[in-house]
Protein backbone atom coordinates (compact mmCIF):
# COMPACT_ATOMS: atom_id res chain seq x y z
CA UNK A 1 0.00 0.00 0.00
CA UNK A 2 1.30 3.42 -0.81
CA UNK A 3 0.85 6.20 1.60
CA UNK A 4 0.94 9.86 0.79
CA UNK A 5 0.96 9.70 -2.98
CA UNK A 6 -1.96 7.33 -3.10
CA UNK A 7 -4.21 7.20 -0.13
CA UNK A 8 -4.04 10.92 0.53
CA UNK A 9 -4.49 11.57 -3.14
CA UNK A 10 -7.93 10.24 -3.86
CA UNK A 11 -8.64 7.87 -0.98
CA UNK A 12 -9.95 10.09 1.72
CA UNK A 13 -12.15 12.53 -0.07
CA UNK A 14 -14.95 12.36 -2.88
CA UNK A 15 -18.83 12.09 -5.14
CA UNK A 16 -19.95 15.01 -6.98
CA UNK A 17 -22.79 16.78 -5.23
CA UNK A 18 -24.91 15.74 -8.18
CA UNK A 19 -24.39 12.12 -7.14
CA UNK A 20 -26.25 12.79 -3.90
CA UNK A 21 -29.56 12.99 -5.69
CA UNK A 22 -29.35 9.90 -7.87
CA UNK A 23 -27.27 7.25 -9.58
CA UNK A 24 -23.79 8.07 -10.83
CA UNK A 25 -24.63 7.59 -14.49
CA UNK A 26 -27.50 10.07 -14.42
CA UNK A 27 -25.24 12.56 -12.66
CA UNK A 28 -22.68 12.24 -15.41
CA UNK A 29 -25.36 12.78 -18.02
CA UNK A 30 -26.63 15.87 -16.19
CA UNK A 31 -23.12 17.29 -15.98
CA UNK A 32 -22.56 16.66 -19.68
CA UNK A 33 -25.87 18.32 -20.56
CA UNK A 34 -24.99 21.34 -18.47
CA UNK A 35 -21.64 21.56 -20.23
CA UNK A 36 -23.37 21.49 -23.63
CA UNK A 37 -25.34 24.60 -22.65
CA UNK A 38 -22.31 26.39 -21.27
CA UNK A 39 -20.59 29.07 -23.27
CA UNK A 40 -17.47 27.56 -24.89
CA UNK A 41 -14.34 28.61 -23.06
CA UNK A 42 -11.81 30.79 -24.85
CA UNK A 43 -8.97 30.11 -22.43
CA UNK A 44 -6.60 27.40 -23.55
CA UNK A 45 -6.65 24.04 -21.82
CA UNK A 46 -3.14 24.24 -20.43
CA UNK A 47 -3.85 27.49 -18.60
CA UNK A 48 -7.05 26.10 -17.08
CA UNK A 49 -5.35 22.86 -16.06
CA UNK A 50 -2.49 24.69 -14.37
CA UNK A 51 -4.84 27.07 -12.57
CA UNK A 52 -6.80 24.06 -11.30
CA UNK A 53 -3.62 22.52 -9.92
CA UNK A 54 -2.59 25.68 -8.12
CA UNK A 55 -6.04 26.20 -6.63
CA UNK A 56 -6.19 22.54 -5.56
CA UNK A 57 -2.85 22.94 -3.80
CA UNK A 58 -4.18 26.03 -2.02
CA UNK A 59 -7.13 24.01 -0.71
CA UNK A 60 -4.94 21.04 0.23
CA UNK A 61 -1.41 22.32 0.96
CA UNK A 62 -0.46 19.08 2.74
CA UNK A 63 -1.05 17.25 -0.55
CA UNK A 64 1.05 19.89 -2.35
CA UNK A 65 3.95 19.36 0.06
CA UNK A 66 3.88 15.62 -0.53
CA UNK A 67 4.13 16.28 -4.25
CA UNK A 68 7.31 18.21 -3.52
CA UNK A 69 5.91 21.75 -3.63
CA UNK A 70 7.88 23.05 -0.67
CA UNK A 71 6.63 26.58 -1.14
CA UNK A 72 3.63 25.18 0.79
CA UNK A 73 5.77 23.88 3.65
CA UNK A 74 4.26 24.34 7.10
CA UNK A 75 0.74 24.96 5.83
CA UNK A 76 -2.28 22.80 6.57
CA UNK A 77 -5.75 22.41 5.04
CA UNK A 78 -8.59 24.55 6.31
CA UNK A 79 -10.90 22.00 7.91
CA UNK A 80 -13.42 24.52 9.17
CA UNK A 81 -16.95 24.22 7.80
CA UNK A 82 -16.25 27.20 5.53
CA UNK A 83 -13.01 25.60 4.33
CA UNK A 84 -14.66 22.27 3.55
CA UNK A 85 -17.51 23.98 1.69
CA UNK A 86 -15.05 26.13 -0.24
CA UNK A 87 -13.16 23.05 -1.38
CA UNK A 88 -16.37 21.30 -2.46
CA UNK A 89 -17.55 24.40 -4.34
CA UNK A 90 -14.20 24.65 -6.11
CA UNK A 91 -14.36 21.01 -7.21
CA UNK A 92 -17.94 21.29 -8.47
CA UNK A 93 -17.14 24.47 -10.39
CA UNK A 94 -14.02 22.89 -11.87
CA UNK A 95 -16.00 19.94 -13.22
CA UNK A 96 -18.35 22.29 -15.06
CA UNK A 97 -15.53 24.43 -16.42
CA UNK A 98 -13.55 21.39 -17.58
CA UNK A 99 -16.56 19.95 -19.38
CA UNK A 100 -17.08 23.24 -21.18
CA UNK A 101 -13.97 22.38 -23.20
CA UNK A 102 -15.43 20.45 -26.14
CA UNK A 103 -13.58 17.37 -27.32
CA UNK A 104 -13.40 18.84 -30.81
CA UNK A 105 -11.45 21.86 -29.56
CA UNK A 106 -8.88 19.74 -27.69
CA UNK A 107 -6.09 17.48 -28.84
CA UNK A 108 -6.30 13.80 -27.89
CA UNK A 109 -3.88 14.37 -25.00
CA UNK A 110 -5.81 17.41 -23.79
CA UNK A 111 -9.12 15.53 -23.93
CA UNK A 112 -7.51 12.77 -21.85
CA UNK A 113 -6.33 15.32 -19.28
CA UNK A 114 -9.78 16.90 -19.16
CA UNK A 115 -11.37 13.54 -18.39
CA UNK A 116 -8.61 12.85 -15.86
CA UNK A 117 -9.29 16.18 -14.12
CA UNK A 118 -13.01 15.50 -13.94
CA UNK A 119 -12.32 12.05 -12.49
CA UNK A 120 -10.03 13.52 -9.82
CA UNK A 121 -12.59 16.14 -8.84
CA UNK A 122 -15.47 13.64 -8.72
CA UNK A 123 -13.41 11.28 -6.66
CA UNK A 124 -12.40 13.90 -4.12
CA UNK A 125 -15.99 15.11 -3.91
CA UNK A 126 -17.31 11.68 -3.08
CA UNK A 127 -15.31 11.44 0.13
CA UNK A 128 -15.82 15.09 0.96
CA UNK A 129 -19.59 15.29 0.43
CA UNK A 130 -21.35 12.00 -0.25
CA UNK A 131 -19.36 9.86 2.21
CA UNK A 132 -18.99 13.00 4.39
CA UNK A 133 -15.73 11.70 5.83
CA UNK A 134 -14.72 15.00 7.47
CA UNK A 135 -17.65 14.56 9.85
CA UNK A 136 -17.56 10.84 10.48
CA UNK A 137 -14.14 9.27 9.84
CA UNK A 138 -10.85 10.06 11.63
CA UNK A 139 -9.00 8.51 8.67
CA UNK A 140 -9.78 11.68 6.70
CA UNK A 141 -7.40 13.57 9.01
CA UNK A 142 -4.83 10.99 10.12
CA UNK A 143 -3.88 10.37 6.49
CA UNK A 144 -4.81 13.78 5.18
CA UNK A 145 -2.50 16.42 6.59
CA UNK A 146 -1.35 15.65 10.15
CA UNK A 147 1.65 13.55 9.18
CA UNK A 148 4.96 15.48 9.28
CA UNK A 149 7.09 12.65 7.88
CA UNK A 150 7.90 14.58 4.69
CA UNK A 151 9.96 17.08 6.71
CA UNK A 152 11.86 14.29 8.42
CA UNK A 153 12.32 11.47 5.91
CA UNK A 154 12.96 13.57 2.81
CA UNK A 155 16.25 15.45 2.71
CA UNK A 156 14.98 18.05 0.25
CA UNK A 157 16.75 20.84 2.18
CA UNK A 158 19.21 21.15 5.03
CA UNK A 159 18.10 20.17 8.53
CA UNK A 160 17.54 23.69 9.90
CA UNK A 161 15.35 24.60 6.91
CA UNK A 162 13.22 21.48 7.33
CA UNK A 163 13.11 22.02 11.09
CA UNK A 164 11.71 25.51 10.58
CA UNK A 165 9.09 24.11 8.21
CA UNK A 166 8.11 21.54 10.83
CA UNK A 167 7.85 24.24 13.51
CA UNK A 168 5.48 26.19 11.25
CA UNK A 169 3.50 22.98 10.75
CA UNK A 170 3.35 22.31 14.50
CA UNK A 171 2.05 25.80 15.18
CA UNK A 172 -0.98 25.05 13.00
CA UNK A 173 -1.78 21.68 14.57
CA UNK A 174 -3.77 22.99 17.58
CA UNK A 175 -6.14 24.90 15.25
CA UNK A 176 -6.47 21.84 13.04
CA UNK A 177 -7.21 19.68 16.10
CA UNK A 178 -9.94 22.08 17.21
CA UNK A 179 -11.51 21.88 13.73
CA UNK A 180 -11.34 18.08 13.77
CA UNK A 181 -13.05 17.90 17.17
CA UNK A 182 -15.74 20.30 16.00
CA UNK A 183 -16.30 18.25 12.84
CA UNK A 184 -16.35 14.65 14.07
CA UNK A 185 -19.81 13.58 15.17
CA UNK A 186 -20.68 11.10 17.88
CA UNK A 187 -21.61 8.35 18.31
CA UNK A 188 -18.95 6.81 16.08
CA UNK A 189 -18.26 3.19 15.08
CA UNK A 190 -16.00 1.40 17.55
CA UNK A 191 -13.37 0.62 14.91
CA UNK A 192 -13.21 4.33 14.04
CA UNK A 193 -12.66 5.15 17.72
CA UNK A 194 -9.84 2.59 17.85
CA UNK A 195 -8.26 3.84 14.63
CA UNK A 196 -8.54 7.50 15.52
CA UNK A 197 -7.24 7.00 19.06
CA UNK A 198 -4.25 5.01 17.78
CA UNK A 199 -3.54 7.49 14.98
CA UNK A 200 -3.83 10.67 17.04
CA UNK A 201 -1.94 9.21 20.00
CA UNK A 202 0.76 7.90 17.67
CA UNK A 203 1.14 11.35 16.14
CA UNK A 204 1.31 12.91 19.61
CA UNK A 205 4.19 10.61 20.51
CA UNK A 206 5.92 11.06 17.16
CA UNK A 207 5.83 14.86 17.28
CA UNK A 208 7.93 14.98 20.45
CA UNK A 209 9.77 11.67 20.03
CA UNK A 210 11.21 10.48 16.73
CA UNK A 211 10.61 13.86 15.09
CA UNK A 212 12.62 15.55 17.83
CA UNK A 213 15.42 13.00 17.53
CA UNK A 214 15.59 13.55 13.77
CA UNK A 215 16.79 17.12 14.32
CA UNK A 216 19.16 16.50 17.22
CA UNK A 217 22.08 17.47 14.96
CA UNK A 218 20.83 21.07 14.66
CA UNK A 219 23.03 23.04 17.08
CA UNK A 220 20.85 26.11 17.46
CA UNK A 221 19.51 26.45 21.02
CA UNK A 222 16.91 29.06 20.08
CA UNK A 223 15.58 26.92 17.24
CA UNK A 224 15.54 23.83 19.46
CA UNK A 225 13.61 25.73 22.11
CA UNK A 226 11.07 26.93 19.55
CA UNK A 227 10.78 23.36 18.27
CA UNK A 228 10.15 22.00 21.77
CA UNK A 229 7.45 24.55 22.50
CA UNK A 230 5.61 24.07 19.20
CA UNK A 231 6.00 20.27 19.24
CA UNK A 232 4.73 20.13 22.82
CA UNK A 233 1.62 22.12 21.97
CA UNK A 234 0.97 20.04 18.83
CA UNK A 235 1.50 16.80 20.75
CA UNK A 236 -0.91 17.89 23.47
CA UNK A 237 -3.54 18.77 20.84
CA UNK A 238 -3.25 15.28 19.34
CA UNK A 239 -3.28 13.58 22.73
CA UNK A 240 -6.38 15.54 23.71
CA UNK A 241 -8.06 14.34 20.51
CA UNK A 242 -7.11 10.74 21.31
CA UNK A 243 -8.45 11.12 24.86
CA UNK A 244 -11.65 12.70 23.59
CA UNK A 245 -12.24 9.79 21.23
CA UNK A 246 -11.58 7.34 24.05
CA UNK A 247 -14.12 9.17 26.22
CA UNK A 248 -16.75 8.36 23.59
CA UNK A 249 -16.04 4.62 23.57
CA UNK A 250 -19.05 3.94 25.74
CA UNK A 251 -21.48 5.16 23.07
CA UNK A 252 -19.63 3.55 20.12
CA UNK A 253 -21.70 1.75 17.51
CA UNK A 254 -21.23 -0.72 14.67
CA UNK A 255 -22.82 1.67 12.14
CA UNK A 256 -19.88 1.92 9.74
CA UNK A 257 -21.60 0.74 6.55
CA UNK A 258 -21.91 3.16 3.64
CA UNK A 259 -24.92 1.22 2.34
CA UNK A 260 -25.11 -0.60 -0.98
CA UNK A 261 -26.20 2.39 -3.06
CA UNK A 262 -23.56 4.73 -1.71
CA UNK A 263 -20.90 2.02 -2.03
CA UNK A 264 -21.81 1.69 -5.71
CA UNK A 265 -21.55 5.47 -6.07
CA UNK A 266 -18.11 5.29 -4.48
CA UNK A 267 -16.81 2.80 -7.05
CA UNK A 268 -18.30 4.84 -9.88
CA UNK A 269 -17.21 8.27 -8.64
CA UNK A 270 -13.68 7.26 -7.65
CA UNK A 271 -12.80 4.60 -10.25
CA UNK A 272 -15.32 5.01 -13.12
CA UNK A 273 -16.57 1.45 -12.55
CA UNK A 274 -20.35 1.25 -13.07
CA UNK A 275 -20.61 -2.55 -12.81
CA UNK A 276 -23.62 -3.56 -10.65
CA UNK A 277 -22.67 -4.52 -7.11
CA UNK A 278 -23.96 -8.10 -7.38
CA UNK A 279 -21.82 -8.62 -10.47
CA UNK A 280 -18.79 -7.10 -8.74
CA UNK A 281 -19.26 -9.51 -5.86
CA UNK A 282 -19.54 -12.47 -8.21
CA UNK A 283 -16.29 -11.42 -9.92
CA UNK A 284 -14.59 -11.32 -6.51
CA UNK A 285 -15.93 -14.73 -5.48
CA UNK A 286 -14.66 -16.24 -8.75
CA UNK A 287 -11.16 -14.85 -8.20
CA UNK A 288 -11.16 -16.06 -4.59
CA UNK A 289 -12.03 -19.58 -5.76
CA UNK A 290 -9.36 -19.43 -8.47
CA UNK A 291 -6.68 -18.60 -5.90
CA UNK A 292 -7.99 -21.12 -3.37
CA UNK A 293 -7.83 -23.86 -6.04
CA UNK A 294 -4.25 -22.89 -6.91
CA UNK A 295 -3.33 -22.96 -3.21
CA UNK A 296 -4.88 -26.42 -2.79
CA UNK A 297 -2.81 -27.72 -5.70
CA UNK A 298 0.42 -26.15 -4.44
CA UNK A 299 -0.10 -27.34 -0.86
CA UNK A 300 -0.83 -30.90 -1.97
CA UNK A 301 2.78 -31.12 -3.15
CA UNK A 302 4.44 -28.75 -0.67
CA UNK A 303 2.79 -30.15 2.48
CA UNK A 304 1.13 -33.47 1.52
CA UNK A 305 -1.44 -34.66 3.99
CA UNK A 306 -1.57 -31.33 5.80
CA UNK A 307 -4.51 -28.93 5.98
CA UNK A 308 -4.36 -25.61 4.13
CA UNK A 309 -3.83 -23.65 7.38
CA UNK A 310 -0.95 -25.99 8.27
CA UNK A 311 0.49 -25.59 4.79
CA UNK A 312 0.39 -21.81 5.20
CA UNK A 313 1.92 -22.16 8.65
CA UNK A 314 4.79 -24.18 7.18
CA UNK A 315 5.44 -21.45 4.59
CA UNK A 316 5.42 -18.77 7.28
CA UNK A 317 7.70 -20.70 9.62
CA UNK A 318 10.60 -19.88 7.31
CA UNK A 319 11.11 -16.45 8.90
CA UNK A 320 14.08 -14.12 8.38
CA UNK A 321 16.44 -14.62 11.32
CA UNK A 322 17.40 -10.93 11.44
CA UNK A 323 13.91 -9.57 10.87
CA UNK A 324 11.82 -8.46 7.90
CA UNK A 325 13.54 -5.10 7.38
CA UNK A 326 16.94 -6.74 6.82
CA UNK A 327 15.39 -9.45 4.66
CA UNK A 328 13.57 -6.91 2.48
CA UNK A 329 16.84 -5.05 1.92
CA UNK A 330 18.30 -8.27 0.52
CA UNK A 331 15.25 -8.99 -1.63
CA UNK A 332 15.09 -5.71 -3.55
CA UNK A 333 18.27 -6.09 -5.68
CA UNK A 334 17.29 -9.67 -6.51
CA UNK A 335 13.87 -8.54 -7.69
CA UNK A 336 15.35 -5.72 -9.76
CA UNK A 337 17.74 -8.13 -11.46
CA UNK A 338 14.83 -10.45 -12.28
CA UNK A 339 12.79 -7.64 -13.88
CA UNK A 340 15.79 -6.75 -16.06
CA UNK A 341 16.64 -10.35 -16.94
CA UNK A 342 13.07 -11.18 -17.96
CA UNK A 343 12.63 -7.84 -19.79
CA UNK A 344 9.40 -7.13 -17.94
CA UNK A 345 9.46 -3.32 -17.81
CA UNK A 346 11.73 -0.34 -18.22
CA UNK A 347 13.34 0.98 -15.02
CA UNK A 348 13.85 4.71 -15.56
CA UNK A 349 16.25 6.80 -13.50
CA UNK A 350 18.69 5.91 -10.76
CA UNK A 351 16.46 6.46 -7.70
CA UNK A 352 16.65 4.05 -4.78
CA UNK A 353 14.16 2.52 -2.37
CA UNK A 354 15.22 2.40 1.27
CA UNK A 355 13.70 0.03 3.84
CA UNK A 356 12.83 1.13 7.39
CA UNK A 357 10.55 0.18 10.26
CA UNK A 358 7.32 2.15 10.12
CA UNK A 359 6.73 4.87 12.75
CA UNK A 360 4.32 4.07 15.59
CA UNK A 361 1.53 6.37 14.38
CA UNK A 362 1.23 4.56 11.03
CA UNK A 363 1.19 0.84 11.74
CA UNK A 364 -2.40 0.07 10.82
CA UNK A 365 -1.07 -1.79 7.77
CA UNK A 366 1.81 -4.26 7.71
CA UNK A 367 3.80 -2.42 5.01
CA UNK A 368 3.67 0.63 2.76
CA UNK A 369 5.93 2.83 0.67
CA UNK A 370 6.35 6.60 0.78
CA UNK A 371 7.55 7.70 -2.67
CA UNK A 372 8.81 11.22 -3.44
CA UNK A 373 6.55 13.59 -5.32
CA UNK A 374 7.06 14.67 -8.93
CA UNK A 375 8.44 18.05 -7.88
CA UNK A 376 11.17 16.45 -5.74
CA UNK A 377 14.69 15.85 -7.05
CA UNK A 378 17.06 13.17 -5.81
CA UNK A 379 14.89 11.97 -2.92
CA UNK A 380 14.65 8.21 -2.22
CA UNK A 381 11.45 6.28 -1.64
CA UNK A 382 11.13 4.64 1.77
CA UNK A 383 9.56 1.19 2.11
CA UNK A 384 8.21 0.86 5.65
CA UNK A 385 7.52 -2.46 7.37
CA UNK A 386 5.47 -2.55 10.58
CA UNK A 387 6.37 -4.62 13.62
CA UNK A 388 3.58 -6.49 15.45
CA UNK A 389 1.47 -4.68 18.00
CA UNK A 390 3.18 -5.11 21.39
CA UNK A 391 -0.26 -5.35 23.01
CA UNK A 392 -0.84 -8.68 21.24
CA UNK A 393 0.12 -12.00 22.82
CA UNK A 394 3.59 -13.38 22.00
CA UNK A 395 2.01 -16.08 19.85
CA UNK A 396 0.02 -13.56 17.78
CA UNK A 397 3.06 -11.31 17.43
CA UNK A 398 5.18 -14.21 16.16
CA UNK A 399 2.52 -15.21 13.63
CA UNK A 400 2.29 -11.62 12.35
CA UNK A 401 5.95 -11.55 11.28
CA UNK A 402 5.87 -12.76 7.67
CA UNK A 403 7.76 -15.72 6.31
CA UNK A 404 10.44 -15.01 3.71
CA UNK A 405 8.28 -15.87 0.71
CA UNK A 406 5.26 -13.98 2.03
CA UNK A 407 7.53 -10.98 2.55
CA UNK A 408 9.03 -11.48 -0.91
CA UNK A 409 5.70 -10.61 -2.53
CA UNK A 410 5.20 -7.69 -0.18
CA UNK A 411 8.55 -6.41 -1.52
CA UNK A 412 7.34 -7.10 -5.06
CA UNK A 413 4.19 -5.12 -4.27
CA UNK A 414 5.81 -2.16 -2.57
CA UNK A 415 9.05 -1.88 -4.53
CA UNK A 416 9.93 -3.93 -7.60
CA UNK A 417 8.10 -3.95 -9.91
CA UNK A 418 5.25 -2.61 -7.79
CA UNK A 419 4.78 0.88 -6.36
CA UNK A 420 8.41 2.01 -6.54
CA UNK A 421 8.67 1.24 -10.26
CA UNK A 422 5.18 2.61 -10.84
CA UNK A 423 6.12 5.97 -9.34
CA UNK A 424 9.39 6.08 -11.30
CA UNK A 425 7.14 6.04 -14.38
CA UNK A 426 4.41 8.28 -12.91
CA UNK A 427 6.93 10.99 -12.04
CA UNK A 428 7.96 11.00 -15.71
CA UNK A 429 4.44 10.91 -17.18
CA UNK A 430 3.89 13.26 -20.14
CA UNK A 431 0.83 14.60 -18.31
CA UNK A 432 1.23 16.74 -15.21
CA UNK A 433 -1.98 15.11 -14.00
CA UNK A 434 -0.32 11.71 -14.35
CA UNK A 435 2.57 12.94 -12.24
CA UNK A 436 0.45 14.48 -9.47
CA UNK A 437 -2.74 12.42 -9.15
CA UNK A 438 -2.28 8.68 -8.77
CA UNK A 439 -5.51 6.87 -7.96
CA UNK A 440 -6.19 4.01 -5.59
CA UNK A 441 -7.16 1.24 -8.04
CA UNK A 442 -4.38 2.20 -10.45
CA UNK A 443 -1.66 2.20 -7.78
CA UNK A 444 -2.79 -0.75 -5.69
CA UNK A 445 -4.12 -2.64 -8.69
CA UNK A 446 -0.73 -2.35 -10.42
CA UNK A 447 1.22 -3.41 -7.32
CA UNK A 448 -1.04 -6.39 -6.72
CA UNK A 449 -1.01 -7.29 -10.42
CA UNK A 450 2.82 -7.22 -10.25
CA UNK A 451 2.80 -10.03 -7.66
CA UNK A 452 1.02 -12.53 -9.89
CA UNK A 453 2.83 -11.30 -12.99
CA UNK A 454 6.23 -11.96 -11.37
CA UNK A 455 5.17 -15.50 -10.47
CA UNK A 456 3.93 -16.05 -14.03
CA UNK A 457 7.26 -14.74 -15.35
CA UNK A 458 9.12 -17.46 -13.42
CA UNK A 459 10.24 -15.88 -10.14
CA UNK A 460 12.21 -18.56 -8.24
CA UNK A 461 11.66 -21.07 -11.05
CA UNK A 462 8.40 -22.62 -9.90
CA UNK A 463 9.38 -23.05 -6.25
CA UNK A 464 6.24 -24.13 -4.37
CA UNK A 465 6.96 -22.10 -1.24
CA UNK A 466 7.28 -19.02 -3.46
CA UNK A 467 3.94 -19.78 -5.11
CA UNK A 468 2.26 -20.18 -1.74
CA UNK A 469 3.71 -16.83 -0.67
CA UNK A 470 2.24 -15.21 -3.77
CA UNK A 471 -1.13 -16.85 -3.19
CA UNK A 472 -1.17 -15.77 0.45
CA UNK A 473 -0.93 -12.17 -0.71
CA UNK A 474 -3.57 -12.72 -3.41
CA UNK A 475 -6.00 -14.25 -0.94
CA UNK A 476 -5.49 -11.38 1.50
CA UNK A 477 -6.65 -8.99 -1.26
CA UNK A 478 -9.54 -11.30 -2.20
CA UNK A 479 -10.87 -11.04 1.34
CA UNK A 480 -10.41 -7.26 1.32
CA UNK A 481 -12.47 -7.08 -1.86
CA UNK A 482 -15.32 -9.22 -0.55
CA UNK A 483 -15.22 -7.69 2.93
CA UNK A 484 -15.54 -4.18 1.50
CA UNK A 485 -18.63 -5.11 -0.49
CA UNK A 486 -20.28 -7.11 2.27
CA UNK A 487 -19.35 -4.85 5.19
CA UNK A 488 -20.63 -1.75 3.44
CA UNK A 489 -23.77 -3.28 2.00
CA UNK A 490 -24.68 -4.26 5.57
CA UNK A 491 -24.41 -8.02 5.05
CA UNK A 492 -21.31 -8.70 7.14
CA UNK A 493 -20.16 -7.72 10.62
CA UNK A 494 -16.59 -6.86 11.49
CA UNK A 495 -16.31 -10.14 13.41
CA UNK A 496 -17.56 -12.08 10.37
CA UNK A 497 -15.02 -10.29 8.20
CA UNK A 498 -12.23 -11.29 10.59
CA UNK A 499 -13.42 -14.90 10.44
CA UNK A 500 -13.41 -14.80 6.62
CA UNK A 501 -9.82 -13.54 6.57
CA UNK A 502 -8.81 -16.46 8.79
CA UNK A 503 -10.97 -19.24 7.34
CA UNK A 504 -11.27 -18.37 3.65
CA UNK A 505 -8.02 -16.51 3.03
CA UNK A 506 -5.86 -18.24 5.65
CA UNK A 507 -4.48 -15.13 7.32
CA UNK A 508 -2.98 -15.14 10.80
CA UNK A 509 -5.03 -13.76 13.69
CA UNK A 510 -3.22 -10.42 13.88
CA UNK A 511 -3.57 -9.68 10.18
CA UNK A 512 -7.18 -10.86 10.13
CA UNK A 513 -8.05 -8.57 13.03
CA UNK A 514 -6.24 -5.64 11.45
CA UNK A 515 -7.74 -6.14 7.99
CA UNK A 516 -11.33 -6.55 9.17
CA UNK A 517 -11.04 -3.30 11.12
CA UNK A 518 -9.50 -1.51 8.13
CA UNK A 519 -12.42 -2.52 5.95
CA UNK A 520 -14.80 -0.52 8.11
CA UNK A 521 -12.99 2.82 7.70
CA UNK A 522 -11.39 2.18 4.27
CA UNK A 523 -14.27 0.92 2.13
CA UNK A 524 -12.20 1.40 -1.03
CA UNK A 525 -9.68 -1.31 -0.13
CA UNK A 526 -11.42 -3.55 -2.62
CA UNK A 527 -9.31 -1.62 -5.17
CA UNK A 528 -6.34 -4.00 -4.90
CA UNK A 529 -8.21 -6.86 -6.55
CA UNK A 530 -10.51 -4.57 -8.54
CA UNK A 531 -7.53 -2.87 -10.17
CA UNK A 532 -5.57 -6.09 -10.68
CA UNK A 533 -8.43 -7.77 -12.53
CA UNK A 534 -8.95 -4.76 -14.82
CA UNK A 535 -5.22 -4.67 -15.61
CA UNK A 536 -5.09 -8.41 -16.36
CA UNK A 537 -8.03 -8.09 -18.74
CA UNK A 538 -6.49 -5.05 -20.44
CA UNK A 539 -3.17 -6.88 -20.84
CA UNK A 540 -4.92 -9.87 -22.43
CA UNK A 541 -6.85 -7.66 -24.83
CA UNK A 542 -3.92 -5.41 -25.76
CA UNK A 543 -1.25 -8.09 -26.15
CA UNK A 544 -3.61 -10.18 -28.32
CA UNK A 545 -2.60 -7.85 -31.17
CA UNK A 546 0.82 -6.80 -29.80
CA UNK A 547 2.87 -9.96 -29.60
CA UNK A 548 1.31 -11.91 -26.76
CA UNK A 549 3.81 -12.68 -23.99
CA UNK A 550 6.53 -10.87 -25.96
CA UNK A 551 4.43 -7.70 -25.66
CA UNK A 552 4.40 -7.58 -21.86
CA UNK A 553 7.20 -5.02 -21.51
CA UNK A 554 5.60 -2.69 -24.08
CA UNK A 555 2.24 -3.10 -22.36
CA UNK A 556 3.67 -2.37 -18.91
CA UNK A 557 5.59 0.67 -20.10
CA UNK A 558 2.60 2.14 -21.91
CA UNK A 559 0.21 1.41 -19.05
CA UNK A 560 2.51 3.06 -16.51
CA UNK A 561 3.10 6.10 -18.73
CA UNK A 562 -0.39 7.45 -17.97
CA UNK A 563 0.49 8.11 -14.33
CA UNK A 564 -2.52 6.96 -12.35
CA UNK A 565 -5.99 7.74 -13.75
CA UNK A 566 -9.00 5.47 -13.35
CA UNK A 567 -8.20 2.29 -15.27
CA UNK A 568 -11.24 2.61 -17.59
CA UNK A 569 -9.63 5.83 -18.89
CA UNK A 570 -6.39 3.95 -19.56
CA UNK A 571 -8.34 1.25 -21.34
CA UNK A 572 -9.92 3.88 -23.55
CA UNK A 573 -6.48 5.28 -24.43
CA UNK A 574 -4.99 1.87 -25.23
CA UNK A 575 -7.98 0.11 -26.81
CA UNK A 576 -10.28 2.89 -28.03
CA UNK A 577 -14.02 3.07 -27.45
CA UNK A 578 -15.75 4.26 -24.30
CA UNK A 579 -14.05 4.52 -20.92
CA UNK A 580 -15.61 1.40 -19.43
CA UNK A 581 -14.48 -1.17 -16.89
CA UNK A 582 -13.68 -4.67 -18.14
CA UNK A 583 -12.75 -7.69 -16.02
Amino acid sequence: MTRSRTLTYLLAPIAAAALLAGCAQSAIEREAAAAEKAEPKRDNWEAFRDSFLEAYFQHDPAFAVYQGRHDFDGQMPDWSEAGLKGFADFLNESIGKAQAFRAGSLSKDEAFERDYLVAVARGKLFWLTDADQPHNNPAYYVGGGLDPNVFIARNYADAPTRMKALIAFYKRVPTAAAQIRANLRMPMPLSFIDYGKSGFQGLADYYVGDAKAAFASVKDPALQAEFDASAGAASKAMKDLADWLESNRGTATQNFALGAERFSRMVSATEMVDTPLAQLEAIGVADLKRNQAALNTACASYAPGKSIPDCMLKMNEDKPVDGPVAEARRQIPVLRAFVVAKDLASIPGTEEALVEESPPYNRQNSAYIDPPGPYEKGIPSVYYISPPDPAWSKEVQEAFIPGKKDLLFTSVHEVMPGHFLQFLHANRSPSIFGRVYVGYAFAEGWAHYAEEMMWEAGLNDGDLETHIGQLSNALLRNCRYLSAIRLHSGRMTQAESEAMFKNECYQDEGNARQQAARGTYDPAYLNYTLGKLMIRKLRADWTATHGGRAGWKAFHDQFLSYGGPPIPLVRQQMMGGAAKAAF
